[in-house]
């Protein structure tokens, strides 16, 4: 559909469906007195589609009145149906279906809903015209979801360390098991606990790439790099060593230094882990030759070099591990960024605020940093509580 030019025929399609209900303001439907502060929340309104799905079908697209905002209440829309009033409210407790008497009024709310449902389904073309209008603007926010990533890398991290801490405290141990009179076996639980500290190691690195790649997108946003929610998905889009050059300056030789080991690594484990995990260097296959079976390897992911009995890619799980401690240090953990106190506070990114200076202002030091982010803390508090 093309939007705006079938936008009329859209809202005729959209109430024949809707159809009885209608504008309460509109058809000047009279309620009971204090209505508004009496209305019960209905079990029927319990199944209606996401708030906002509600608010952009009656109000942008069909244009019904909305009361505003009252306390506990984000937004209120009086419909009619046969003649009686009923809200449509997104309250502190989620968005619902009120009537004056839900009692008696539950099966009219039933089918209002059913309505509802399908009116939501038939104007999906206008959502996603909505939706892609918005990318191209900067009033939208990105979620933040930075400290779970980073709780699921530590958790990972904290677990491997602690079974190759066991490993090497039982490494000499020795557990003979007698099977019978003659047979007996000899278990060395170092080998078994070493390997799962390495695939504990190799999950804790995976995680460290998905949590970097997903915080070098707020931080961009925080710098000034991404304005609109266009700029946010193409950058999503790219790989990680394009998203860390977004929010670090590798010409700074103390960053570059990290971006060298950390690409390094993302190549030898990461590339290994997600591509079939033939070898640690790459083995795919073995040359039949007068030396018996060689590896051949699979070092390079393209190019003319693809094969090769010397692959290069090599790597230790603990010096991997070493290194992104040490990026982890440098960036997450230090007080050099204004970015990450910001990230930290678990608040969305505000792409108005990346175009207005905003969030420039607050780059300025981690002290004007600090005084934003609980500026910003007791405004999305009050949201919430929809203390208006």
């Amino acid at each position: 559909m093309n939007i705006p030019d079938d936008i009329d025929e859209l809202r005729k399609k959209i109430q024949k469906i809707l159809d009885p209900i209608a504008s309460a303001v509109e058809k000047g439907t009279e309620a009971e007195k204090d209505f508004l502060s009496t209305a019960d929340r209905t079990d029927a309104g319990r199944s209606l589609p996401p708030y906002y799905l509600i608010y952009f079908l009656f109000v942008d697209l069909l244009g019904y009145k909305n009361l505003g905002q009252f306390e506990k209440v984000a937004w209120s829309v009086p419909i009619d149906y046969n003649g009686t009033a009923f809200l449509l409210e997104h309250r502190k407790m989620g968005m619902g279906l009120f009537a004056s008497d839900k009692s008696r009024q539950e099966a009219d709310c039933q089918e209002i809903v059913k309505k509802i449902k399908k009116a939501v389904k038939a104007a999906q073309p206008y959502f996603e015209w909505v939706a892609n209008e918005a990318a191209k603007q900067s009033r939208l926010n990105v979620l933040n979801h930075s400290l779970r990533l980073h709780d699921r890398y530590n958790f990972l991290l904290v677990e491997h360390k602690k079974k190759l801490d066991e490993a090497i405290s039982r490494k000499d141990e020795r557990i003979k098991a007698q099977h019978s009179e003659n047979s007996w076996s000899v278990q060395m639980p170092y080998f078994e606990l070493k390997r799962e500290s390495e695939w504990l190691a190799l999950s804790a690195i995976e995680a460290f790439y998905s949590f970097t790649e997903h915080v070098f997108i707020p931080a961009a946003i925080l710098k000034g790099h991404l304005l609109t929610g266009e700029d946010v998905a193409n950058l999503a889009d790219k790989d990680w060593a394009s998203k860390f050059k977004a929010c670090l300056d590798v010409k700074n030789n103390a960053v570059k230094l990290h971006y060298d080991r950390l690409v390094a690594i993302k190549r030898q484990i990461r590339n290994y882990m997600a591509h079939g995990a033939f070898g640690k260097n790459g083995e795919a296959f073995q040359i039949h030759s007068g030396a018996g079976a060689v590896p051949l390897l699979m070092p390079h992911q393209k190019g003319s070099s693809r094969f090769s009995m010397q692959s290069g890619t090599e790597f230790q799980e603990e010096e991997a591990i070493s290194a992104i401690e040490e990026f982890m240090h440098f960036y997450w953990e230090s007080n050099d960024y204004p970015e990450v106190m910001y990230i930290k506070s678990t608040l969305p990114s505000i792409l108005t605020y990346a175009s207005d200076s905003t969030y420039r202002n607050a780059m300025a030091s981690t002290d004007d940093m600090e005084s934003f982010v609980d500026y910003l803390i007791g405004a999305h508090d009050r949201a919430g509580d929809m203390d208006w």
